[in-house]
């Protein structure tokens, strides 16, 4: 039994078996009264193998330190290589959200196959836990190749969002039809120009006090970078980028972490940044600035392919990966405040009821 939250330190579920749920989500059930942890599991997910996912994960959790392993909520296909749930296509970072309008659970996820060829896959359901039913195996919101994402329901203007990266060039806000299954076309461009590293993606949305926020990473694929936070009222209006929350972040890589999403403790002021270690064991942090040179010299001449995408096949044979993400951790922090910024620092271990 765990009695505090040891960022970057391995995570055992209740069974005493590493967690897996990666790029993930957490958010507050309140008709259960838990917590709810869902990702990407790469149990099976070794370099030079031939999957990268194992499906969708779900943990369930009453005080956030211990998680109940739920099983999966979206199983993968091995069987099937024409669904991008065969486990070797890139299926990446699922949010889920509930669509009052249809009363249905509406599941994003990302597909990657290749470098020019990303998109959405979408999914619906009548309870959170699933089945999940297949709508869009293969979707382009705005015929756009689509990366990191999140997604949103504001109850002030009554409309989903999307805001997700257009590899490797700019931050995309849309707004989700009535059903949730698709955008509506009205969208809006953010951070554009920008190329690796300094591509904004990963974005990961919060509100405070009525103040809408964004944490963002920069694009070096899985080797760790500086975290910005932006802030805005309106979802098309003006991203005021507020610069790193991290403080005393030595190398500068967001404390060897890439924010996934943040989690409002119910009835507190307590936010928690929830991020990904993607890199746990053989990363070495004074190659960080090397690493980012490296990726600004490799896209100074970038062009970005903006022409519209309509779906392609799959390629319908296994792929190998390079990635050994099998052992990749979870760094868990308390968003603290100075006035309107928020801020991050490290703990080695800390308690939610200090921060409450």
């Amino acid at each position: 039994m765990y009695s505090t939250i040891r960022p970057g330190q391995k995570w055992l579920d209740t069974e005493g078996k590493p967690i897996q749920a990666h790029g993930f989500s957490v958010f507050y059930n309140e008709n259960a009264k838990l917590y709810y942890w869902f990702g990407e599991n790469k149990e099976y997910t070794h370099s030079g193998g031939a999957d990268w996912h194992w499906g969708v994960r779900l943990y369930a959790s009453a005080d956030l330190y211990n998680w109940k392993d739920c099983g999966l909520i979206i199983p993968p296909t091995p069987e099937n290589l024409a669904l991008p749930t065969h486990p070797t296509y890139a299926f990446e970072r699922p949010h889920i959200l509930y669509c009052p309008k249809t009363d249905k659970y509406v599941a994003w996820i990302k597909v990657m196959c290749g470098f020019s060829n990303q998109y959405m896959c979408i999914m619906q359901a009548d309870s959170f836990e699933g089945p999940y039913e297949m709508l869009k195996p293969a979707y382009h919101p705005l015929q756009m190749d689509s990366g990191d994402f999140t997604l949103h329901f504001d109850r002030e203007t009554q409309k989903g969002y999307i805001i997700f990266e257009r590899p490797h060039f700019a931050l995309i806000c849309a707004e989700l039809s009535e059903d949730f299954t698709e955008v509506n076309g009205k969208y809006s461009t953010h951070f554009s120009g920008l190329y690796p590293p300094h591509t904004r993606e990963a974005p990961a949305y919060f509100e405070r006090r009525g103040k809408k926020y964004l944490f963002t990473s920069g694009t070096t694929g899985y080797f760790p970078n500086p975290t910005k936070v932006c802030t805005f009222t309106d979802f098309h209006g003006e991203y005021t980028d507020l610069g790193d929350p991290c403080i005393n972040d030595t190398y500068h890589i967001s404390f060897n972490s890439q924010i996934s999403c943040v989690l409002k403790v119910p009835d507190t002021d307590l936010y928690i940044a929830c991020a990904d270690r993607w890199l746990p064991y053989d990363w070495v942090p004074e190659k960080a600035r090397e690493t980012i040179e490296k990726f600004e010299k490799d896209f100074e001449s970038y062009k970005p392919d903006l022409t519209p995408r309509t779906p392609q096949p799959l390629p319908g044979k296994e792929c190998r990966h390079a990635e050994n993400t099998c052992e990749s951790g979870y760094v868990w922090l308390p968003i603290e405040w100075d006035g309107d910024m928020p801020k991050l620092r490290w703990y080695n271990e800390w308690k939610i009821e200090d921060f409450i």
